[in-house]
């Protein structure tokens, strides 16, 4: 028996330290399943640096979205 459900969005805590410290790379992009845009944040250094900032916010204001569209979760 699983308990990872991939139908829940991923964790709020994890994607924000991950944007925090790896966002120029867009790995909390990679992290949510969001690959195509996670590829577009790794060649250009997080949006050159606004796009990136711009995802931290929308993550501490609950905005930011999975791949598949779910909010984050806040354990």
């Amino acid at each position: 028996m699983s308990y990872y459900n991939d139908n829940v969005g991923k964790d709020w805590l994890i994607t924000l330290i991950l944007a925090i410290f790896l966002g120029m790379f867009g790995v909390h992009r990679f992290y949510v399943g969001k690959t195509g845009t996670g590829i577009l944040q790794l060649i250009t250094g997080g949006g050159f640096g606004i796009w990136y900032l711009i995802d931290i916010f929308m993550i501490l204001i609950g905005s930011f979205t999975d791949a598949n569209g779910n909010r984050l979760v806040k354990h």
